[in-house]
């Protein structure tokens, strides 16, 4: 079994090697973030089978905290690069509608 979770974390390395080209081609920001959600779910996926190939509980632990991290990647990428168009106000929430 362990030789099929090492064939499996090769055939994912692949798979970055493929999103390479989305990062560099683009052709918008959006898009490269995209590519960058893949790498870090992918280098989560690799860390978990070779953690378990290797019975290395340190790889799953790693595993997480690059999960966690990609996460917040995420959500700094949406909150610095996503604007409103010009002259739209922000939307509110159901709760600030109650309110009033």
């Amino acid at each position: 079994m362990n030789t099929f979770y090492l064939i499996v974390a090769i055939i994912l390395l692949a798979n970055i090697l493929a999103g390479m080209a989305r990062v560099m081609r683009g052709p918008t920001p959006a898009d490269r973030m995209m590519a960058a959600q893949l790498f870090g779910t992918l280098g989560v996926a690799i860390l978990l089978l070779l953690g378990e190939a290797v019975q290395l509980p340190a790889l799953r632990d790693t595993a997480l905290a690059f999960a966690l991290l990609g996460a917040l990647a995420t959500v700094a990428f949406v909150n610095r690069v996503w604007r409103l168009p010009a002259g739209e106000a922000e939307p509110h929430s159901d709760v600030e509608d109650r309110e009033r």
